[in-house]
């Protein structure tokens, strides 16, 4: 997929992160589909949640490494490790 498209997107004021049929947000169908430059355009947002689980509770980096597609795998998991851990729920 041209990036050039995703940026025009974006420019426009899609919301990246919405989910569509089955729940899968464009995140999850640019992993599934290994188009490298749509996820890391993605990934650098800071709207874009790519933990969100589709209707079969599938992320995209489980869509990225199931399609073997280990660039976009490496560009996921090297984006997670970069990010400081979620704060854990405070116990009740």
């Amino acid at each position: 997929m041209d990036t050039k498209v995703v940026h025009l997107l974006l420019g426009w004021g899609v919301n990246p992160d919405k989910p569509g049929s089955a729940h899968r947000t464009p995140l999850l169908y640019a992993a599934w589909n290994g188009h490298d430059g749509v996820v890391q355009i993605l990934l650098g947002r800071g709207d874009v949640d790519p933990d969100r689980r589709d209707d079969l509770s599938l992320t995209p980096l489980l869509y990225a490494h199931n399609s073997e597609h280990k660039g976009v795998t490496k560009l996921i998991l090297d984006w997670k490790s970069s990010r400081p851990p979620l704060p854990r729920p405070s116990e009740p």
